[in-house]
């Protein structure tokens, strides 16, 4: 059997996934009574909810007696670390990019790191059933990228005779004029243009290890491409660490992908990418060997953290009532086992009872919080704060290349906000009523944006960016231009309240919530924070006369979610996060406190 090993690259929602499914329907012995569900491969349950791939997964299928090793890789740039080991193990790239939208900032970022491999990139222009579809415009703006991110000319080759595809009716076809039948001409295209995977199998066993996996039974699992000789079950081996020092292991367990399935096998062959287990301390990108003579692989070099938060224990008067695991000790346990698998985290425990968490963006860490309260986690998170760097004495912060589609008449607002922020625009086009701009801004002036963005276009504008390098300095920037609304009493909210202090700000309670001294309620209207009785209840009297009462006609209250809880808070505020309610309060509850700490 030959070894085609693939990865499906692409910007977010521009199909990926959905591409993957209909592969897998079109692998040799597929049962289309069985089926598989929508977007499969997005089996965690905040990749459904969210609609996008967070965590790489490989799966296999066997097309005309060859087995395809494919990988689907995330599209947003936070999960970039996730992208940048998977490529080692395959020997080409499936690059799927929108008819209508073109390169976007993710493609670029998982482009550039593909063509620095040497890959040869094999060009899937999707959703060619828009109306808008553009596959001209497309191929010349990713040619231009290609020139612009240092591709040769046999990587530019596969650009001449693309393939054009509507993934989710199950169709591709090869060049302008190909058939339109179903999704095997992609399939044939992959078995012509990706090089067969060298199966030495009778040189000494030498792996490299890309991925990591947990199994409750197994333990923790190393995923990683076989580059020579055959790995069996039970096998003796030499592991070699990043710095070069040697330890031996055992492989007790091969696992192999065959659909969305992972079958135990007894070895397996060079070419092939699989899972061992067996190894309770394998990392990233150390070499599994059969002898200590075998030359280490490379080691794969991951981007580091530009964002970093605080997580700490739940001290709120409301701490302890619903989650199930509360204490220091306990999310301390839970963040050492996220390190296992999450190789772009990185924790600094030393700081007593106080995390520092530090991720590739909002979002990687946003998806770490979630997921831990939703397993019955009870803890507090500070506001994110952009890691610098120093070199040659000069102080360095991240920079981003932000890409925007906005409606024609609300780019101004966004463009003098975005200025604000120290972003510097590099190109705008106006098309068709939509106005595509192009901004380099600090990572800090970022935080918090996403949500004034969606208010300012009525929720029709489209944001995306991609960590671009380090920049000097550039200047103080205001994260936030209102103040807060705290409440000064503990309670119930009450209708009466409410209604009367509404016209203040943007309330984020409902009536007959129950709150604390120092939670905040609202955002004010006014540049400094006000503390405010929400718990006061109209005096009711003997004598009512009719007509009177004035009718409390409550606006509908903003009720956050975590990113947006987390994008809003500044750095003397937390939020609490619990398995049923995100609040937010102040570091200091009480007023003495937060004056005497200002």
């Amino acid at each position: 059997m030959s070894f085609r090993n693939i990865a499906i690259i692409a910007h977010v929602d521009h199909g990926k996934t959905t591409l993957v499914d209909e592969l897998l329907k079109a692998a040799d012995g597929f049962d289309a009574r069985v089926g598989i569900e929508e977007r499969a491969m997005d089996s965690n349950a905040q990749e459904q909810e969210r609609g996008i791939t967070i965590y790489s997964k490989n799966t296999a299928i066997t097309y005309k007696g060859n087995k395809i090793n494919i990988v689907d890789t995330p599209g947003h740039a936070d999960f970039g670390s996730e992208v940048e080991r998977v490529l080692r193990t395959v020997d080409s790239v499936c690059l799927v990019v929108d008819a209508y939208e073109g390169p976007m900032p993710q493609t670029k970022f998982v482009l550039k790191k593909s063509l620095e491999l040497g890959l040869h990139p094999i060009v899937v222009i999707n959703k060619m059933d828009k109306p808008s579809a553009r596959a001209d415009w497309v191929i010349d703006q990713l040619f231009d990228l290609f020139v612009q991110l240092g591709g040769t000319d046999e990587q530019l080759e596969n650009l001449n005779n693309p393939v054009y595809a509507i993934a989710r009716e199950w169709k591709a076809w090869v060049g302008e004029d190909g058939e339109q039948k179903d999704i095997t001409p992609l399939l044939d295209y992959v078995m012509e243009h990706v090089p067969e995977a060298k199966n030495d199998a009778s040189a000494p066993l030498k792996m490299q290890i890309a991925n990591l996996g947990y199994d409750n039974f197994l333990g923790r699992l190393g995923i990683g491409r076989v580059y020579e000789g055959t790995v069996k079950v039970g096998q003796e081996v030499f592991i070699t660490a990043n710095d070069g020092s040697k330890r031996k292991g055992k492989i007790t367990d091969i696992l192999t992908n065959d659909g969305l399935e992972k079958v135990k096998a007894t070895e397996a062959i060079a070419g092939d990418i699989i899972t061992i287990a067996g190894i309770p301390d394998i990392f990233v990108g150390e070499t599994v060997a059969a002898t200590a003579e075998v030359e280490q692989m490379p080691p794969i070099t991951i981007d580091e953290p530009t964002l970093k938060m605080e997580f700490l224990v739940n001290n709120s008067p409301f701490a302890g009532r619903e989650g199930k695991f509360v204490t220091s000790r306990q999310i301390r346990d839970r963040l050492e086992k996220e390190l296992e698998t999450n190789v772009g985290l990185k924790i600094d425990f030393e700081a007593g009872d106080n995390y520092e968490v530090a991720g590739r963006g909002e979002l990687h860490l946003s998806v770490l919080i979630e997921t831990m309260r939703r397993e019955g986690f009870e803890l507090q998170v500070g506001a994110p704060v952009v890691i610098m760097h120093e070199e040659n004495g000069k102080k360095m912060e991240p920079m981003e290349n932000v890409s925007i589609s906005v409606p024609a008449g609300s780019e101004g607002s966004v463009i003098a906000e975005l200025g604000k922020r120290k972003g510097i625009m590099s190109n705008m086009i106006e098309e068709n009523g939509i106005v595509n701009l192009e901004f380099r801004v600090p990572t800090r002036g970022l935080l918090g944006f996403k949500s004034e963005f969606t208010t300012m276009t009525k929720g029709e504008g489209l944001l995306s960016s991609s960590f671009d390098c380090f920049e000097e300095y550039k200047g103080t920037i205001e994260k936030r231009a209102v103040g807060s609304m705290i409440s000064m009493e503990n309670g119930k909210t009450m209708a009466y309240s409410l209604f009367n202090l509404q016209d203040r700000g943007t309330i984020f309670v409902q009536p007959q919530t129950e709150i604390y001294e120092g939670m905040i309620l609202w955002e004010s209207n006014k540049d400094q924070d006000l503390t405010v009785n929400a718990t006061k209840n109209k005096k009711l009297t003997n004598v009512r006369a009719s007509g009177t009462d004035e009718a409390l006609k409550l606006t509908p209250p903003k009720i956050m979610s975590l990113e947006e809880a987390i994008d809003y808070i500044s750095a003397d505020e937390y939020v609490e996060v619990t398995p049923e309610s995100i609040r937010l309060r102040k570091k200091w509850l009480k007023e003495t406190e937060r004056k005497r700490n200002k």
